[in-house]
């Protein structure tokens, strides 16, 4: 059973993401699996999603789910799979079997609490720890003594003791380990589930995987991994190593620097075509000034040769800065379809649901301009759905005193209360040569307008802004911001 493999060209690219749902993807998981993707589609392969779910204990309820949501945000379709290692526990021990019959593993009982003990000393004498082998060379009684006993046992490979392992790492190079420095590892679990290292190699192999790209923190386990093909006589897929995430600081990723869930950055407003552009520059580049980049364009570009080595820089900035780009990329209807779900949850629970979808696509092209996330667009756009502002006065006051912002305020309701025309072109053809008249600069009339109809120093462009929020409301702004300053 374990040799029934697919019929395919030897030049198949056929490449696999295998997540454990033992926690929510976060930017290194989707990271490799972009890496994946592209490389597959790059060379019209295969992408192959299978879930690592046979760590029980850890598993996360709701995780895979969250996985699947994950890739499906990016685009991350796949063409075959999900598989499921919980599914498919007969082949691995069929595999344990196999290794066991040719003396290549063996059935270890050490207790829990015997390994524990052995680790402690381990460390108290700063080796570096491991299996110490009790159980490799019992003898046939002492196996049947065991088992008779009522003991559970795991089951271990029999690493090599002498001499050396290597493999040749497609952005490494060729990569030598000391059998020496290599431990009996576990292959079968005592509650008769698999290791990671045996159902990852079987799965591997029953799937015809011609590549296998991680993160680098797998390669420490790549010895292990080609010992246990050779051991089972199959021909191992070619691995690449893939350069860690580091935070800005140099230090490894965590939250603090922004190493979220993947969905939390579909929660926070990032668009899907950004976050992917952004990902795959964490590691590969095109050349050296190129960042904007389609997906057409990474997948017709994309190769191994062009992934460096070294490590990646998580840069939030650069992140949220892409972002804004391709928002103001999208078009104005296309930004408000992806903004109104922010609008509707974010804005204040005072402002009338539904949202009338006709205004939120005049005023979208302002809020557009100006934001990073889309979760940013309901607190740059509260102003225009609230029907009283609430502001501090000295707002009001930051560039004039108290006097000539009254005589400026009153002559601009009497200017806008005779307007007829009410677009940002007549608007600023009034509102200009007022502030001459006023004689006051454009930048401090312009100013006191813009916080009386918004409440906010800085804003969309004051005269868009004022011609979609209409007449009445800007009268009735200008009043109360008048009614503010009389008190």
């Amino acid at each position: 059973m374990l040799e029934a493999k697919l019929a395919m060209s030897e030049a198949m690219v056929r490449v696999r993401f295998a997540p454990s749902p033992t926690g929510y993807p976060h930017l290194g998981n989707i990271r490799t699996a972009l890496f994946n993707w592209v490389f597959a589609r790059h060379n019209n392969g295969f992408f192959i999603l299978r879930i690592e779910d046979t760590d029980v204990a850890r598993l996360v309820e709701g995780a895979t789910d969250v996985i699947l949501e994950s890739l499906r945000w990016l685009g991350l379709d796949w063409d075959e799979g999900p598989y499921f290692q919980s599914q498919r526990l007969e082949l691995y021990r069929e595999a344990a079997d196999r290794l066991l019959k040719q003396e290549l593993a063996y059935k270890c009982y050490c207790s829990t609490e015997r390994l524990e003990s052995m680790r402690q000393e381990q460390m108290k004498r700063k080796q570096p720890p491991g299996y110490d082998r009790r159980c490799r060379n019992l003898t046939r009684e002492q196996r049947a003594e065991m088992e008779a006993s009522g003991i559970t046992p795991v089951v271990r490979f029999k690493s090599p003791l002498e001499g050396q392992t290597s493999f040749n790492d497609l952005l490494r190079g060729q990569i030598i380990f000391e059998n020496s420095t290599l431990d009996d590892f576990v292959l079968l679990k005592s509650d008769g589930y698999p290791t990671y290292h045996l159902a990852n190699i079987v799965d591997d192999h029953l799937m015809e995987i011609s590549h296998v790209l991680r993160a680098d923190e797998w390669l420490s386990s790549a010895p292990r991994h080609v010992l246990l093909y050779q051991a089972l006589g199959w021909q191992p897929p070619q691995f690449a190593h893939l350069p860690m995430i580091l935070g800005a600081d140099r230090s490894k990723l965590s939250k603090r620097h922004g190493a979220t869930a993947i969905t939390e950055y579909q929660e926070q407003g990032y668009l899907p075509e950004a976050m992917f552009n952004f990902l795959v520059l964490l590691g590969w580049a095109l050349d050296d000034k190129t960042e904007l980049l389609t997906r057409e364009e990474i997948i017709k570009h994309f190769s191994l040769e062009r992934i460096s080595r070294a490590a990646a820089v998580f840069n939030k900035d650069k992140l949220e800065w892409m972002n804004g780009v391709y928002l103001r990329g999208l078009s104005s209807e296309e930004f408000a379809q992806r903004a109104i779900p922010f609008l509707e949850k974010d804005l204040q629970t005072a402002i009338n649901r539904p949202l009338d979808i006709g205004y939120v696509r005049q005023l979208m092209p302002l809020a557009q301009e100006r934001a990073r996330t889309l979760a940013e667009v309901p607190q740059l756009s509260e102003f225009f759905f609230v029907e009283e502002l609430e502001y501090d006065v000295g707002l009001l006051l930051s560039k004039t005193d108290k006097a000539e912002a009254i005589r400026s305020l009153q002559a601009s309701v009497a200017r806008m209360d005779s307007l007829k025309d009410w677009n940002a072109a007549p608007l600023e053809a009034v509102f200009r040569p007022l502030a001459e008249e006023l004689k006051l600069k454009t930048g401090v009339f312009f100013g006191l307008l813009r916080v009386a109809v918004t409440g906010r120093t800085a804003a969309p462009p004051l005269f868009q802004t004022m011609e979609v929020l209409g007449k009445e409301r800007c009268l009735k702004r200008l009043r109360a911001a008048l009614d503010k300053l009389v008190v």
